[in-house]
């Protein structure tokens, strides 16, 4: 999961929780929440305190670089986490540049998307060991 490895990039932490942690070690061994959009959301916005990257959900106008957005296309089910990489006053679809790796982008307009939901999260740190 492209947005996961950007994450990690930033946090270097993985939390090696069987089910309920964040981790890849190889395509066999990784968990829900690495690459299952519904399951990323979980984790990063969890409620109880253990390792790892911590997100809580956010409104458009408080998106800044490194943030995420999840797109629902169905208007059913999150499907999609890119990154965000730029924001411009003012905050809208128009301004937020986002990165993806499902079809390679960089500096995309969210405005772009064709989706029927979106939610957004702010990254707030990491826990660390």
């Amino acid at each position: 999961n492209f947005a996961s490895q950007c994450v990690f990039a930033g946090s270097g932490v993985m939390n090696f929780t069987p089910d309920f942690g964040w981790y890849y070690i190889d395509a066999n061994q990784k968990s829900p929440s690495w690459t299952g959009v519904p399951y990323f959301w979980n984790f990063m916005t969890r409620q109880a305190p253990s390792v790892g990257p911590v997100a809580q959900p956010c409104a458009l106008e408080d998106l800044q670089p490194g943030d995420l957005v999840q797109l629902s296309f169905n208007g059913q089910e999150f499907q999609h986490t890119p990154v965000v990489v730029r924001v411009t006053a003012p905050i809208t679809l128009e301004t937020v540049l986002i990165a993806a790796h499902s079809y390679d982008a960089d500096n995309r307009p969210l405005s772009t998307y064709t989706f029927q939901d979106i939610r957004f999260l702010h990254v707030l740190g990491t826990i660390r060991p």
